[in-house]
């Protein structure tokens, strides 16, 4: 079985930020993540990566904030797009 694309999107803003976020369901979990889910998620701001969300093989669920890459605790894909709009908005109020 191959990897299976559940969703994708792609905005690029009016001010010329870019939103972005791929899911895909994969057949065994990306180490050391233990769901069945390789996702990314990016907000870009003149080039430069502000927000991402994501599970890379050796790191796991993590995003990154404000320069800083934290652990990120998956609870489905609503709940991610969720997160990652909710630090969006947040992002943005600054």
């Amino acid at each position: 079985m191959t990897a299976h694309l559940i969703t994708r999107f792609k905005n690029v803003t009016p001010d010329g930020a870019i939103i972005e976020w791929v899911v895909w369901r994969v057949p065994k979990p990306v180490p050391p993540s233990t769901h069945g889910f390789k996702y990314r998620a990016v907000f870009v701001v003149d080039g430069v990566r502000v927000i991402g969300f994501d599970n890379e093989r050796g790191k796991g669920d993590h995003c990154h904030l404000n320069g800083q890459e934290l652990p990120y605790r998956f609870r489905g894909i609503e709940a991610l797009v969720e997160n990652f709009i909710a630090a969006i908005e947040a992002w943005r109020a600054t």
